[in-house]
């Protein structure tokens, strides 16, 4: 399978993970909820890791660890923001804000890693942050 193919994959687990999640969070702490899932993807994903993976972890670099904790940081904070406007509004508004984080991306692989835009990514990115707004604020 290529890329474009597990990103659909992607899109598919993570638009059934907003319906999921907000029925899980309609009775409980939205931090606890946050705390479940993650202890689930904490077993699920070092279950892959242990029958996939053929690198000793020592091989890896300081750098790498560094950019995977922050990462890990930022995927954290944001599972804790999401879960709390799940529990706020409707899952049908809140996953197409989340959505933004494709804009964030963009302007960050733009700034960061010095990635070039095409007229395809502008009006592509143009039309995620105007259905994310009108989506939103219906």
């Amino acid at each position: 399978m290529n890329w474009f193919t597990w990103s659909l994959l992607s899109a598919f687990f993570a638009g059934a993970t907003a319906v999921l999640a907000k029925v899980g969070v309609k009775d409980i702490n939205s931090n606890l909820a946050t705390a479940i899932r993650t202890g689930v993807i904490l077993i699920f994903a070092w279950s892959i890791a242990m029958f996939t993976n053929t690198q000793p972890l020592s091989s890896i670099g300081r750098k790498t660890w560094v950019f995977l904790f922050l990462s890990g940081l930022g995927t954290g904070l944001s599972w804790l923001c999401y879960f709390r406007a799940l529990q706020l509004g409707e899952a049908s508004r809140v996953a197409p804000v989340d959505k933004l984080s494709v804009i964030v991306a963009i302007v960050l692989a733009v700034v960061f890693l010095h990635e070039s835009l095409t007229w395809h990514q502008w009006v592509g990115g143009l039309l995620i942050c105007s259905g994310a707004v009108v989506l939103a604020f219906q």
